[in-house]
Formats: structure tokens, sequence, C-alpha cells
């Protein structure tokens, strides 16, 4: 309940602030009063973010100083002198590394580096104009976050430049391509992966919470906190954005739009009665162009200015967390009565680990309800459990190749201590295919149709169904 008390008190506070305002200075109207809790969520977010980068980074940076000490070892036993001049000094420059990363408290000089983080950018303006010990408390965090991003890109830059020395070494020498090739290889896989967390980390702290994004929203109605955006947030530093920015003075000497488009129209005239067609299909060209290009960043980067390609298939799930790469999903099945069963429906419930962007495995579990033998005989039953496992891979498309083997009780039963008989338990072997069928409504989009074969089934006894038709849902 925190957090809904925190905008509600947030938006009492602007609401009664707002009616007299604007008969105060500006500087007076800076003054502002942000429940404590909000400073805290602010802290708490930014700290889980520092801890999984710097955990990563150090993680990566200990592969990376192993990767080059094999390397060594291995080139050392053929040319000791060239593993030294190779090798010099640069393991011992990841310890360093990993040392400033852990120690950075973003006391120096911040600037903007690849692409810029607009949220970012106004929240730490706004913790900078808001005067009180929790807003100086989660700017301190914020700027030694930002710090330890700047020096994970200048961890990223090292290792690349290692990896390029290292390239031009083997290239001058062929005979080393299979002494050192799989580390060497390793390295870019490495450096691929690790800029993809830390491009994840950078979306996740310029992603703000709805309660962060209500108070910039309402701080920037303030002329006081506008004014001072224009002069101390990291765009303005960039663009050197005089003082009198959004007066029309300060537009003295620019071109306007009209203007522009006189010029255009100008250059099109001097070439002729083609001109205008000419100009139409350059432009369709670049264009086309231009979304092919962002169609490859997107792919590649998300659109991020910090890309690293690959000369390697990624997978893609290997940068997200263990709960990022968990699917879960419900399915069901109904079996006909016969002599020994009455009709049965299966409800299982599973949970999936993706452990590539093909394929995932998993377990899960099933309660067997009992319907009766008929419409005239309807009674609802438990006729029994089941524990699952399962794989999954895809093949093309839609359509991917399924497996599994479970466990079934068959039998009624009405208490646990029923279920503790094992010897009532019968095997399943099942392998088919899945079909995720794209449904128009949002709740069933990631329906799937399973045809699976109990290969299993013909040993049991009695003999239970050897076509499975399952349907679920995967979210």
């Amino acid at each position: 309940m925190q957090g809904p008390r925190s905008a509600i008190l947030l938006l009492l506070f602007f609401i009664s602030y707002s009616s007299y305002a604007q008969d105060l200075p500006d500087k007076a109207a800076a003054v502002t009063n942000f429940p404590s809790h909000f400073f805290s969520k602010i802290e708490n977010r930014i700290a889980g973010l520092d801890d999984q980068l710097t955990h990563q980074t150090k993680k990566y940076l200990e592969r990376m100083r192993k990767r080059e000490q094999r390397m060594y070892n291995k080139l050392y036993k053929k040319d000791s002198a060239a593993a030294k001049t190779l090798f010099a000094g640069s393991i011992g420059q990841y310890d360093a590394l990993s040392r400033k990363l852990v120690s950075d408290t973003g006391g120096g000089s911040l600037h903007i580096n690849g692409e810029y983080q607009a949220y970012t950018d106004s929240l730490q303006g706004m913790l900078k104009f808001l005067k009180n010990d929790g807003a100086a408390g989660s700017l301190s965090q914020l700027r030694a976050l930002e710090a330890k991003m700047q020096d994970a890109d200048q961890i990223k830059e090292f290792v690349r430049q290692r990896k390029q020395q290292i390239s031009q070494y083997v290239q001058q020498h062929s005979g080393l391509s299979n002494l050192l090739g799989k580390d060497y290889q390793g390295m870019n896989q490495d450096i691929y992966y690790y800029s993809q967390q830390v491009r994840q980390y950078k979306e996740m702290l310029n992603d703000p919470d709805k309660l962060t994004k209500q108070a910039l929203a309402i701080l920037g109605k303030l002329p006081a906190f506008q004014a001072f955006m224009k002069q101390n947030s990291q765009l303005a530093g960039l663009f050197n954005l005089p003082s009198n920015y959004g007066d029309p003075a300060s537009l003295s000497g620019l071109q306007t739009r009209d203007q522009v488009a006189a010029l255009i129209q100008q250059q099109v005239s001097a070439g002729g009665a083609g001109g205008a067609a000419a100009l139409q299909a350059n432009l369709q060209s670049a264009q086309s162009q231009l979304d092919g290009y962002k169609d490859k960043l997107s792919k590649l980067g998300g659109g991020s200015g910090d890309i690293d390609l690959p000369d390697f298939k990624p997978n893609e799930q290997k940068t997200k967390t263990f709960w990022k790469r968990l699917e879960y999903g419900t399915n069901f099945q109904t079996t006909r009565n016969n002599s020994y069963f009455p009709t049965v429906s299966d409800f299982g419930l599973s949970v999936g680990y993706k452990l590539s962007d093909r394929s995932i495995i998993g377990l899960g579990a099933s309660y067997k309800l009992g319907w009766g033998n008929g419409i005239q005989h309807i009674a609802f039953s438990s006729q029994g459990m089941g524990l699952r496992s399962f794989v999954e891979v895809k093949l093309k498309g839609s359509f991917s190749l399924s497996g599994g083997w479970e466990y079934n009780h068959t039998r009624p039963f009405a208490s646990y201590q029923q279920l503790r008989r094992w010897d009532e338990w019968t095997h399943s072997g099942l392998i088919g295919v899945s079909k995720t069928v794209s449904m128009k409504s949002r709740v069933f989009k990631k329906t799937k149709v399973q045809l699976l074969w109990d290969f299993l089934s013909y040993q049991q006894v009695p003999k239970g169904q050897a076509v499975v038709f399952r349907v679920g849902y995967n979210f």
C-alpha cells in the first residue's frame, strides 16, 4: 500500500501547492516536500541495478582473465618471449578494472556516453532540484550507478582492443589458430553477451515506474524546474543551450521553416520538369534504405548505439535472468470413458526453462477430474494425478517437436495416502508435434495444440490411450 499512498500524498501536495505557487517567486516555488518512501523506492531500484551490474561485470572480467591466462600458458610452452610480449600486464589489468568498478562512487565528472538516456537525465535533474536528505541520497546512488555504467563501457572497449591485438598476432602466425582458437573465439561471444546485458541494465534504468513518471510530469510544470533543467541537464551541457533558450530572441539568425522550404523549392525548380519526380524517387529510395538499416539495428541491439556484431548465432536467452527465462503454461486433455475408466479430463500446469530461443525444458503436474459415464450419469470424482517432464524444440515457423516422460496415477483416490502407492502409477513416453495457433484475442494469443503418441501405452495395465491431443496456453 506504500506506492498508492505515496502517489496520493504527492498528488494532494501539488494540488494544494499549485493554488498559490504562481504568487511566489520561482525560488520559493522550488521548495517541495516529497514523501520519504518516494526516495526509498528510487534508491531500492537503483541499488538493485547497481548490484546486478557489479556482479555480472566481475564475472565477465574473471572469465576474460582466465581466457587470457589459458592462452598465455599455451603460447608460453611454444614461444615464451611472444607470450610475455602479447600478454604482458594484460592479465593484471582485469583485476585493476574490477577493483575500480567496485570502488567507483561517481565522484568524478560524468558525460553522455553512447545513447542519450532521457529519463535518467530528467531523474538526475529532479534529484538535484529537490534539496533534501532523501533526494541527496538517491542522487548519490544514481551518480554511482551512472559511473559504473561508464566503467562497463570502458571495460568493453578494453576487451575489444585485447581481442584485436590477439587477432592480429594470430593472423601473422597461422600455426597458432588451433592453439589459441577456442579461447580466442570465445572472447567474441563474451563481448557480445556482456554488451547485451549492459544494454538491458541501461534500458531498465531508463524505464520509469508510474509514480516517478507522475512526479516528473507535475514537477515539469513548475517554471523554476524548467529553468533549472535548461541550465543543468546533460542535454543542455551537450548542446550548450543559450541562457535565453525558449525565448523568441534565442532564434535570431536561424533559418525558419518557410525559408528552408523556399530554398528546397528553388533547388527543385532548377532541375527542370523532372526535378520534383527525381527528388521524390530519391526520397523514397533513401527511406527504404533507412528502414532496412533500422530493422537490422533493431535485431542486433534494439536500436542502441553500442552494438557488437557477432560472428555467431547468439542465444538471446543467455543474457536474461533465471526468472525471465521461465515460461508458465496450462493445458487440458479429455479421455473418453471405457470399461475401465469414466470420462476424464486432465488439467495440467507447467513451468519451463528456456535453454535458447528455440528450445525449452520443464516440469509439470496434472489433476484428473472424472465426469461420469455419460450425460445421464454425471458424477465428479478425483480420478488421479500426473507428474510430467517435457522438452520442446522449434522446427519451423509455429511448429515444434515435443516430447516428455510422465507418471500417471490412474485410479480414483480420496486421500493423499493413496497417491503414495507407487505400484499404482503408470509410465508414459510421449513424442509428437506442437503448433502455436495465432489468434486475434490477446488472452489466447499463445494458444498451443499438441498431437502426441504415447509409445509406452501398449505396456500399461489396463492399456491407456495411445494418441493424446492437448490444448494449452503459455504465458
